[in-house]
C-alpha cells in the first residue's frame, strides 16, 4: 500500500502527528536530561587534562634546555682551566714582562670565565629545581583530574547503557513521523522547538491560555483551534496550539488543568476508607 503524501493530511491528522512527535521528543529530552552536566563536566576535564600535557611537555623541555646549559657551561669551565695551566707553564717561559703581563691577563681573563660559568651553573640548578617542584606538582593534579576523568565516564557510560536501548527506539518513532509531516511545518516546528526554551514546539490549550507562555488566548481563536480547520500558533510565543482533547490529554472541568493518574489513586483511596469506617451489620438469626 503506498504511503500517504504529508501534503494529502488534513490540519487534525497534521496537528495529531505533530503533537506524537512533540512528546516523542519530549522523552528523549527526559532521557538525555538524566545525564545532566556529566557530558560537559567530562569534555572540561578532558580539555582540562590535555592543557596540563601540554604544560608538563613544557616544563619537561625547560628543565631538559637548563642540564643542556649546565653541561655547556660545566665543558667550558674544564677548557677554561685547562687554558689557565697552560698559561701558569708558559709563565716560567717567558723572556720580558710584555709576554709576562699578556699571560698573566689571560690567566684572569680564564679565572673571571670560570666563575661566571658557576654561577651560571648555579642559577640553571636553580632553575631545574623550581622545574622539578613544578612538574610534581603538576603530574600530581593532571593524576587527580584522570581518577576523576574516569569516574565520571563510568558513570555517563552507566547511565547511556541504562537509556541507549529506549532512546534508540523513540529515535526510530521520530524518523517514522517526520516522513509524516510536510516538511515546510516540520521545519517550522524544528525551528519553533529550537527557540523554545523547554523545548516545546506545539502545545495544547491550558485553562483559555497558551500552554507554553501561559498568555491568554481570545474566546474566538479558542474556537478556532476547536475547529482545526488551520495550524495556529500563540501570538506570544510563536507556538503551534492543538485543542487538548485532540492531543489525547483529557482536562479537569473545575481546575482546568491536566487530570493527573494520582486523582484516581486518590479516590481508591477514599473508597476504601469509607469502606473500613462502615460498621458491618449483623446478620438477622434464622
Amino acid at each position: 500500500m503506498a504511503k500517504k503524501d504529508p501534503t494529502d493530511l488534513s490540519v487534525e491528522e497534521r496537528l495529531k502527528t505533530l503533537y506524537q512527535l512533540q512528546t516523542t521528543l519530549s522523552s528523549i529530552d527526559e532521557k538525555r536530561a538524566l545525564r545532566g552536566e556529566l557530558p560537559l563536566e567530562v569534555q572540561d576535564l578532558e580539555d582540562e587534562i590535555a592543557g596540563l600535557t601540554t604544560r608538563i611537555e613544557k616544563i619537561q623541555s625547560d628543565i631538559t634546555e637548563y642540564e643542556q646549559a649546565v653541561n655547556q657551561k660545566k665543558g667550558e669551565i674544564e677548557t677554561a682551566k685547562a687554558s689557565v695551566e697552560r698559561y701558569k707553564t708558559q709563565l716560567n717561559d717567558v723572556k720580558n714582562n710584555r709576554e709576562y703581563d699578556t699571560l698573566s691577563k689571560e690567566i684572569e681573563y680564564q679565572t673571571l670565565e670560570i666563575e661566571l660559568c658557576n654561577k651560571k651553573i648555579k642559577e640553571a640548578s636553580t632553575k631545574i629545581e623550581e622545574k622539578k617542584g613544578e612538574l610534581a606538582q603538576n603530574q600530581e593534579i593532571i593524576e587527580d583530574r584522570r581518577q576523576a576523568l574516569e569516574v565520571k565516564k563510568n558513570e555517563l557510560d552507566e547511565i547511556m547503557e541504562e537509556t541507549r536501548a529506549e532512546e534508540d527506539k523513540l529515535k526510530l518513532k521520530v524518523k517514522d513521523l517526520e516522513v509524516k509531516i510536510e516538511p515546510r511545518l516540520l521545519t517550522s516546528f524544528k525551528r519553533i522547538r529550537k527557540n523554545a526554551r523547554n523545548g516545546l514546539g506545539i502545545v495544547y490549550v491550558q485553562r483559555d491560555a497558551c500552554g507554553g507562555c501561559f498568555n491568554k488566548i481570545p474566546p474566538q481563536r479558542q474556537l478556532d483551534i476547536k475547529m482545526h480547520k488551520k495550524i495556529i500558533v500563540c501570538e506570544y510565543c510563536g507556538r503551534i496550539l492543538i485543542d487538548p482533547e485532540l492531543a489525547g490529554v483529557k482536562i479537569d472541568k473545575v481546575t482546568g488543568q491536566e487530570e493527573k493518574k494520582t486523582r484516581k489513586r486518590a479516590i481508591r483511596k477514599t473508597v476504601k476508607k469509607a469502606e473500613a469506617e462502615t460498621p458491618e451489620v449483623p446478620e438477622a438469626e434464622a
